[in-house]
């Protein structure tokens, strides 16, 4: 099945997405955890997972990961983190796992590229009775930098239409499809080291900057840098990590 063509981009991103991304808290992972009723053990699914970032905190909590990745570049650094053992290539429309393999799904800043009521097929499919779904995006909190305000006009002038930002919630989708528990959010916020590299390795890492053509994205790169070094990073920002659960019923 085609990535959205956004998606696409991230294989020419892959370094900088595992420079640039923050790291999963092992917060969230016990926040996770709880809520879906996880231990130690349990084999758990990360769809879509990119460079590893959430397998890996997945992993150092104890549980069972297998890690799907359709892109090869990513699917290459993911495999020299976890394990090659541990990464299938694969879509969420059309998983390579069999029928009630795994007690839990996960997707990190993923759901909104997916073909949501196909994708939710294939994910009740794999899971056990009772399974659960967590959709998590993490959202790193900038306000205390002081080119906080000019760095996101800039950003949103560079930003066309955009699934996550422009799409329905999550739940939404949930909903049509029926069969799953009521929707449920959770925040965990912690603060985590950054840097103005960091930054602009982050800005670089995002879809939409991934595809503008090289010399226009080299331009806006310019003036990222250039945003972020004319002002004041904090040696430690907020970072959200937003859960997303739900489960199988019926």
């Amino acid at each position: 099945m085609a990535l959205h063509p956004l998606a696409a981009h991230f294989a020419a991103v892959a370094d900088v997405y595992e420079r640039g991304r923050p790291e999963y808290p092992r917060a969230a992972v016990g926040a996770l955890a709880a809520e879906l009723g996880l231990v130690p053990g349990d084999p758990v699914l990360d769809l879509a997972a990119g460079t590893g970032k959430l397998s890996r905190a997945l992993l150092a909590a104890g549980f069972d990961v297998t890690a799907v990745e359709p892109l090869p570049e990513l699917r290459g650094l993911l495999a020299a983190k976890i394990g090659p053992e541990r990464v299938l290539e694969g879509v969420a429309e059309a998983i390579p796992l069999s029928d009630a393999s795994v007690a839990a799904v996960t997707v990190a800043d993923a759901f909104h590229w997916f073909d949501k009521p196909v994708a939710l097929a294939e994910i009740r499919r794999v899971l056990r009775p009772g399974g659960g779904l967590a959709v998590i995006s993490m959202a790193p909190d900038w306000r205390d930098a002081s080119w906080a305000h000019e760095l996101g006009t800039l950003l949103s002038g560079t930003r066309p239409q955009h699934p996550h930002f422009d799409g329905p919630p999550w739940s939404d989708a949930v909903h049509e499809v029926g069969g799953w528990s009521e929707p449920r959010n959770i925040r965990v916020t912690t603060h985590e080291p950054t840097s103005p590299e960091r930054i602009a390795d982050h800005m670089q890492s995002m879809s939409w900057v991934a595809a503008l053509p090289p010399s226009e994205r080299a331009e806006v790169m310019d003036r990222i840098r250039a945003i972020v070094a004319g002002g004041e990073t904090p040696a430690v920002m907020p970072q959200h990590v937003n859960l997303g659960l739900t489960a199988l019923i019926g």
